[in-house]
């Protein structure tokens, strides 16, 4: 199994048809194919085209946490008694389950797990710690973060 998929070779078109949806991807194919400097047919089979080859991974609304009730952030580092691999798919599987954790990362060296969770406040993360680590059995230890101030979130990634 290869933790590193096949990369996909982008021309200038699709890198401009990226960076465009990445920025507002609720964009028509006409307006797309305007700011990209192509025909709305070619935009729309390149459109396609990255969707079927996986490129784009999927189109999203982004909420803002504090609005919605889910206003604590916490980025947690997670190290497990045992890594073998079916030890951190169990974890991974475990954690994946949960929709207050956002992203979670195999990570070396250090921790094993790094996660980002987004609960409503510090009662819902002690409901969550409870429910996610401290009732299994191969979390050795758990390092909690709590961020205080956003100084940046971003979803694009440069295409340079």
């Amino acid at each position: 199994m290869s933790y590193w998929p096949s990369m996909i070779l982008l021309d200038e078109l699709d890198k401009r048809i990226l960076q465009q949806l990445q920025l507002d991807a609720t964009l028509t194919n006409h307006a797309l194919a305007e700011r990209v400097h192509a025909s709305a047919p070619t935009c729309l089979r390149r459109v396609r085209r990255l969707m079927n080859e996986g490129v784009i991974a999927r189109q999203v609304a982004i909420l803002a946490p504090d609005k919605v009730g889910a206003g604590l952030t916490a980025i947690v580092e997670i190290t497990l008694d045992q890594q073998a691999t079916e030890k951190l798919i169990e974890f991974e599987q475990t954690v994946t389950t949960e929709a207050a954790v956002q992203q979670c990362y195999r990570v070396s060296p250090g921790p094993d797990f790094v996660l980002i969770i987004q609960v409503a406040d510090m009662n819902a993360y002690h409901a969550l710690a409870h429910r996610l680590f401290a009732t299994q059995h191969n979390i050795r230890n758990v390092r909690s973060f709590f961020s205080v101030f956003r100084s940046k979130f971003e979803t694009r990634i440069s295409l340079s």
